[in-house]
């Protein structure tokens, strides 16, 4: 079976201004990138202490044309985020998109019984309270500055929950409920969506032991597409979200999985 060539990324963010958090690494980088590739004016890289893999990232970004900014800051504290929002205004000017993807999915964690307090409260800190802080100080400025879009990083693990770490599913189910609430809040003047993806095949996700005793294959197999994408392919995708193509959603949930949970009307 032959593919199509593909085809040069379109320039939706052409003199625009990106903020990608946790932007030093995995998905969050190649979000970064492609928004440069795709004409982003300034794009802003966040990280928390993957400084050397932040810097990485700006290289990249800076040979795609576009300005990169670093910025740093612990997001599942409310008063770093707020002084990340300043900053961040206070260095761009204006924020045309905001991409939410930092989340831990206690990836050490290999079964529901290995479950620790600890654990629950640094996941759901860090994916809902810090989403929710990203999303209420990023967003109540775009509402002052007159536009924006947000987009949250979810995931398809709503939809069947996960017996590995329970605390991620509802972690991902708070991001949804976080999400439609500023949908409502900051309609019409900003948008506020979900990108939900499926497995991606980020360094950190093939160098897990469960990854690598046959459950990459295994999902493989479940999966219509009949393989896991790598993240540069999805980046393009969970920037869609944040392009005047979907100017008429907010409040939204986009899948891109292959397939794997097929759920809808």
């Amino acid at each position: 079976m032959t593919h199509p060539v593909p085809l040069p990324p379109p320039r939706r963010f052409e003199d625009r201004s990106v903020l990608v958090t946790g932007a030093g690494t995995g998905f969050g980088a190649e979000i970064a990138v492609r928004a440069a590739q795709e004409g982003a004016r300034t794009v802003g890289i966040h990280y928390r202490s993957s400084r050397e893999g932040a810097e990485q990232t700006a290289v990249r970004v800076q040979a795609l044309g576009a300005q990169p900014v670093l910025f740093q800051a612990d997001i599942a504290s409310w008063d770093a985020v707020k002084a990340l929002a300043d900053e961040v205004f206070g260095e761009l000017g204006t924020v045309d998109a905001a991409i939410n993807n930092v989340g831990d999915v206690a990836r050490e964690q290999m079964s529901w019984r290995d479950l620790t307090e600890e654990s629950v409260d640094h996941v759901l800190a860090v994916d809902i309270k810090g989403t929710m802080a990203c999303t209420h100080e990023l967003g109540s400025r775009m509402l002052d500055q007159g536009h924006g879009a947000i987009v949250n990083i979810g995931s398809t693990v709503i939809v069947r929950g996960s017996a590995r770490a329970p605390q991620y599913a509802a972690a991902k189910y708070g991001i949804v409920g976080l999400t439609k609430s500023y949908a409502h809040a900051f309609a019409p003047t900003v948008r506020v969506n979900v990108f939900a993806p499926g497995f991606i095949e980020t360094a950190a996700t093939l160098a897990r032991q469960d990854w690598q005793s046959g459950r990459g294959e295994q999902l493989k197999a479940m999966t219509p597409m009949g393989r896991i994408p790598g993240p540069e392919e999805l980046a393009g995708t969970a920037l869609f979200l944040a392009t005047d193509d979907a100017s008429h959603m907010t409040g939204g949930y986009l899948v891109a999985d292959g397939g794997y949970n097929m759920v809808g009307a």
